[in-house]
């Protein structure tokens, strides 16, 4: 497995899915899942997509500008660092994003994000 690799279709995906429909990420979560946003912890699949469908935003664009990983764990995980530009519609300036995604092998060795 190359975790260049992993991190990079991950990427594609995940932020072009997010930009078209949020509600469409719900596979990419496990139920032991964990997404902190701005000091709230929200845990579990149908719980994430609630929370990113709740955002105060309806149309938006990531700009991707930096994708770092690296191995994680003697499992064989992974952990992506993803930061870039968010352009809310309407608006002038961009936002600024950082994300940290790990993901886990699991016992069939395929990956899963844990985030």
């Amino acid at each position: 497995m190359d975790p260049d690799a992993v991190a990079k279709a991950f990427v594609e995906h995940y932020y072009s899915t997010f930009d078209a429909n949020r509600s469409n990420l719900g596979n990419l979560y496990q139920d032991s899942s964990m997404l902190t946003f701005e000091g709230q912890k929200v845990a579990g699949a149908p719980n994430i997509v609630a929370k990113l469908t709740s955002l105060p935003f309806q149309q938006c664009q990531h700009a991707v500008t930096t994708v770092d990983c690296q191995p994680s764990g003697a499992a064989g995980g992974v952990l992506v660092f993803v930061s870039g530009n968010l352009q809310l519609a309407g608006e002038h300036h961009a936002l600024k994003f950082s994300q940290d995604v790990p993901f886990d092998a699991n016992t069939t060795g395929k990956l899963l994000c844990a985030e």
